[in-house]
């Protein structure tokens, strides 16, 4: 279809539907997630490190990556996280800095081939930076999005279009069963969805990382596990119950269990705002 038809006219979204087909010829068919802490002490240094250098030549200079984004948890985010539902091999309020990145569908492979090797080559040209701990760091396929407007922002826009929150959940399916967790969210959604500020979800499933991964990844603990985002108008602690509420019905309903779950805002890309507002004031991480 030509781009002057294809973009003319869109067929309205039902809100909360589960949509697994993108027609599109720029998809997200996967993404990077990445999960840090600074070290105490590092942390301006480690944000204009990251956001200066890495973010751009570890990741968005390489062929297929088309869009990528930095959110910060702070105090006050990490202490409304819910407790541990299973074990992330990091405490609950761990982990100040998260990035996700889309990778163009039909490349996954192409771009690990190159990232890899282009991370190692970093390192050995003292780009890296070693005062810094990673807890949570993978890639995941796109299994299915739904919208709550009839005309959305596509979640291929959507760390572009600089949404004022993001909500991430780790989720385990029961028995690894992730068609009945699809269920519990084709039934939920839609009255969830309605009249929230919540614009859109997506689910992605784990892709295991590549062996020759660096030493500090740590690896999935269960390639069942999927990622869930959740993209928000505005800060997520403003509707955090609904959240909480999301995570309950899913738990009751035996479906699985939600073994993560943190609201972030974005950074201030270019300013070291938000780095003296990462720890919590006993400056205890549990």
């Amino acid at each position: 279809m030509p781009a002057e038809e294809r973009y003319a006219t869109e067929k309205p979204r039902e809100v909360g539907r589960l949509e697994r087909a993108v027609e599109e010829p720029i998809r997200a068919g996967s993404l990077l997630w990445v999960f840090t802490d600074p070290h105490r002490g590092h942390e301006l240094a480690y944000n204009r490190w990251y956001e200066r250098d890495h973010y751009y030549g570890g990741c968005m200079i390489g062929a297929y990556h088309f869009a990528g984004s930095r959110w910060v948890a702070t105090a006050s985010h990490k202490a409304a996280r819910p407790e541990l539902g299973a074990d992330m091999g990091f405490g609950r309020t761990d982990g100040s800095y998260a990035c996700v990145y889309y990778y163009l569908d039909g490349h996954h492979d192409e771009i690990l081939d190159w990232s890899t090797p282009q991370v190692h080559a970093l390192y050995a040209e003292d780009r890296g930076f070693a005062p810094r701990t990673h807890y949570n760091t993978g890639t995941f396929r796109h299994r299915w999005r739904a919208y709550r407007d009839p005309q959305p922002v596509p979640v291929e826009l959507a760390l572009d279009h600089r949404y004022g929150g993001l909500v991430a959940l780790f989720i385990d399916p029961t028995d690894d069963d992730t068609d009945r967790v699809d269920a519990f969210f084709e039934s939920f959604l839609p009255g969830w969805l309605s009249g929230s500020p919540v614009a859109s979800v997506s689910t992605w499933d784990t892709i295991p990382l590549l062996d020759t991964k660096p030493d500090f990844v740590p690896g999935s603990p269960s390639n069942a596990r999927q990622l869930q985002l959740h993209f928000v108008e505005g800060d997520p602690l403003d509707s955090w119950d609904r959240e909480l509420a999301l995570i309950d019905a899913l738990q009751e309903s035996g479906a699985g269990t939600v073994a993560f779950a943190a609201p972030f805002i974005p950074t201030d890309v270019g300013t070291d705002r938000y780095v003296d507002d990462l720890w919590l004031d006993d400056g205890a991480q549990d």
